[in-house]
């Protein structure tokens, strides 16, 4: 299988590694030069040409968009749907809205495109590794790409939801759910290290994560942040936010659900930037920095 893959992110560029190592072959397009080289290394072909990544395949082309929500990706399906012909395959596997997946698959279907979307989990690491794929699209696009889907995912680590929107709908719901489990595990944090029993943290965490009820990587990668630094000094208590949790919230509340845990918790976020680092709430905030630099490498160390 041969596909063309467009933006190498944290993300992409892992994904693009992992699927070389599984036999996929990938013709890689990405705006910055050095994600190219790297991928290049790792055996895939590289271009310097949106043009030059349809070219490169034969039809039925397969193209995989790893690209950031909102305009970006809007801006590359309009640069990308000229180039293909119909019969054709665009995913995106990027946390878009899935409304904004929904009128996209209009467009992209009135062009005589098959369309799916994949939302992707696990971070840099899973994507390198393994990750979790939620999709939305055409059994039989599914069954075509199958290969695909096995190389990108961690066994058993991904599902068909159904039609084109629920892959990105499961993906929005899983970080709302991301938001509430981070949110907790900094709180009990803060609490434990607002206590008079003088914890070990970084061991409590560990135990918590040895059979326990809450045991998870979320709770593994606090344990690694606490080892690393203690007083996780080095983190910023300013926790940044991606829209996925707001669309969480939006959504519960146009289905009529109370989602009070991922609404308070995104709140914290917002609020953040208010909260004074060297306080029990800043350290609860820089924990929850620290899982998010753990699991994403997103940045969250102090400026």
């Amino acid at each position: 299988m041969k596909i063309g893959y467009i933006g190498l992110g944290k993300m992409g560029k892992n994904m693009v590694l992992n699927l070389l190592e599984k036999g996929i072959e990938v013709v890689a397009w990405n705006r910055s030069p050095e994600p190219r080289e790297e991928v290049r290394t790792g055996g895939a072909e590289t271009v310097e040409t949106i043009e030059e990544v349809a070219s490169k395949l034969e039809t039925p082309r397969i193209v995989w968009l790893m690209l950031p929500a909102g305009e970006t990706t809007d801006e590359f399906i309009d640069k990308i749907l000229p180039l293909l012909k119909p019969g054709d395959l665009l995913i995106d596997g990027a946390n878009s809205f899935y409304k904004d997946t929904l009128r996209r698959a209009e467009k992209i279907k009135a062009a005589g495109i098959r369309f799916m979307d994949i939302g992707v989990s696990g971070g840099p690491k899973g994507a390198r590794t393994g990750a979790c794929l939620m999709i939305g699209g055409d059994d039989e696009d599914v069954k075509e790409i199958k290969e695909l889907i096995l190389a990108a995912s961690a066994p058993d680590a991904w599902g068909h939801f159904g039609k084109i929107g629920a892959g990105h709908f499961a993906k929005m719901v899983h970080n709302g759910v991301e938001y509430g489990m981070m949110e907790a595990i900094a709180e009990g944090a803060a609490i434990l290290k607002a206590s008079n029993f003088d914890f070990n943290l970084a061991d409590v965490f560990r135990v918590y994560n040895n059979k326990s009820v809450i045991e998870s990587r979320l709770v593994g990668w606090t344990q690694e942040a606490l080892e690393e630094d203690p007083e996780l000094a080095e983190y910023s208590s300013k926790i940044n936010h991606t829209g996925e949790g707001e669309w969480t919230i939006k959504t519960a509340k146009e289905f009529g659900v109370n989602a009070e845990v991922i609404e308070e918790s995104f709140e914290v976020r917002v609020e953040s930037e208010e909260v004074d680092e060297n306080s029990p709430n800043g350290f609860r905030n820089k924990s929850v920095s620290a899982m998010r630099g753990k699991f994403g490498g997103h940045s969250v160390k102090k400026s």
